[in-house]
C-alpha cells in the first residue's frame, strides 16, 4: 500500500512517561512553596550576614582624659602625681643606674625614658641599659618603676667619639647640640602621658644627687627649675678630693651678650664657657658662695638653663616648648629650651646651692 505523500506517522502516547513528569512537577512545586514559606518552616533560623564588630571581637572602651584633673603640686607625692624621667644616653655608667634607685619619690609613680645613638658605644650602652632594667624589674617591688622605655635614635650621630674632649670642642657645639635637641625631642614626643604631671631630664653621667631630688624641686613650684651641676676631682697637688663647676648652661643674660647676637648672622649661635666667646653672663656654676648664703632653696631667676638635672611642668612640654635644633634667637638645645619658655610665658629658675655631681672620666 502506498502512503500518501507528506503523511506524518503519530506515535502512541506513553502514559507512564506522562505520570512520572507530573509527579516530579507536583514535587518542585512543593518543595519551592515550602522553603519560601516561614511559617511552615519554624525549626529554620535566617543567616545573618556578619558585622564587622563581630569580626574583630569586643571593640576596646572609649576613654576619656581631663588634663584638667592632672595636678602639678609642690607636693608630687602627698598628691601621687607621675613623673617621667628622661634620659639621652651614650654611654651606660653604673653610677647612674645606682645613683637612680636611690632616688625615694615612689617607684610606681617614675616612669623611665631613654634614647641612645646607633654607634658601637650606642649598642654597648643599650645592652648594659636593659640589663640593668631587668634586673630591677624583677627585683623588689619597691625598686621596679612604673614603666622603661628604650629608644634608639634614627638620625646619624655627628661625633664619632663620644670623649669629654671631644663632645667640648667649641668646632662640635652646633653640630652636637643640635643632635641632642633632636634626641630629646623623639624621647619627649614619644614618652609624655598623658597623666605625666612633671618631666625630670636626668643627663646619663649624673652619678650623684640627693635622694629626694624630684620633690625637693618640685616644691619650689617652678614651671621649670634646675640644680647646678658639679664634678668632684682628686686635687693633684693636695690629693684631696674637690669639686669643680661643670655645667654653664644655666646663666643670666647680659648686655655684651645681647650686642653679640645682635650682630650674628641668622644661622649663628652663642655657646657659653668658651674664652673664644666672651659673653659675661652671670653663670650659675659661679654663683655658690658657702661663706655668703649656703642655703641649697635660694632661687635665682635664669635666661638660659642646663639639662643635666632640670625639672620641668609638664604642661609646659604640653603647650610646645621643646628642644631647638635651629638657632633660636642665636640659641639651640637646653638654652633655646628656656628662650622658647619664656616665650610662652614660663620663667626659668635655678638652685646655685643645691648641687648634683657629673662622672669624672
Amino acid at each position: 500500500m502506498v502512503r500518501p505523500m507528506g503523511a506524518v506517522r503519530m506515535r502512541r502516547t506513553n502514559y507512564v512517561t506522562l505520570f512520572i513528569g507530573a509527579v516530579l512537577c507536583l514535587f518542585i512545586i512543593y518543595f519551592l512553596s515550602g522553603s519560601g514559606d516561614s511559617s511552615t518552616s519554624t525549626s529554620k533560623t535566617p543567616i545573618k550576614k556578619p558585622t564587622k564588630s563581630s569580626l574583630i571581637g569586643d571593640r576596646p572602651p572609649v576613654k576619656r582624659y581631663n588634663l584638667n584633673n592632672v595636678t602639678i603640686t609642690p607636693d608630687p607625692i602627698g598628691n601621687r602625681e607621675a613623673v617621667l624621667i628622661l634620659t639621652p644616653m651614650a654611654r651606660f655608667y653604673p653610677e647612674y643606674w645606682e645613683n637612680l634607685l636611690k632616688l625615694n619619690y615612689p617607684h610606681e609613680l617614675i616612669t623611665l625614658g631613654y634614647i641612645l645613638p646607633k654607634t658601637k658605644e650606642g649598642n654597648a650602652a643599650t645592652a648594659a641599659l636593659q640589663a640593668a632594667v631587668s634586673k630591677t624589674q624583677r627585683g623588689p617591688v619597691k625598686d621596679r618603676f612604673r614603666s622603661v622605655v628604650i629608644e634608639r635614635e634614627d638620625f646619624e650621630t655627628p661625633l664619632i667619639s663620644q670623649d669629654e674632649s671631644e663632645r667640648h670642642k667649641m668646632s662640635n657645639q652646633k653640630a652636637r647640640r643640635a643632635a641632642m635637641s633632636l634626641a630629646r625631642n623623639s624621647l619627649l614626643f614619644t614618652t609624655l602621658g598623658i597623666d605625666t604631671s612633671w618631666v625630670l631630664w636626668l643627663d646619663g653621667d649624673i652619678i650623684e644627687t640627693p635622694p629626694t631630688l624630684i620633690q625637693d624641686l618640685a616644691a619650689h613650684d617652678k614651671a621649670l627649675i634646675v640644680a647646678n651641676c658639679f664634678q668632684k676631682y682628686t686635687n693633684p697637688e693636695t690629693g684631696k678630693l674637690e669639686e669643680r663647676p661643670y655645667d654653664y648652661n644655666s646663666w643670666q643674660d647680659s648686655t655684651a651678650a645681647q650686642e653679640m647676637a645682635s650682630k650674628m648672622g641668622p644661622d649663628d649661635i652663642i655657646v657659653e664657657g668658651y674664652q673664644e666667646m666672651a659673653t659675661w653672663r652671670a653663670l650659675m656654676a659661679k654663683m655658690p658662695d658657702p661663706e655668703k648664703n649656703n642655703n641649697p632653696n635660694f632661687e635665682v631667676p635664669l635666661d638660659g638653663v642646663g639639662g643635666t638635672a632640670l625639672l620641668v611642668k609638664a604642661d609646659v612640654h604640653r603647650d610646645g616648648a621643646m628642644f631647638p635644633a635651629f638657632p633660636f634667637y642665636h640659641l639651640i638645645e637646653t638654652e633655646g629650651f628656656a628662650k622658647m619658655a619664656r616665650r610662652l610665658g614660663y620663667k626659668p629658675f635655678g638652685l646655685p646651692n643645691y648641687k648634683v655631681y657629673h662622672y669624672n672620666e
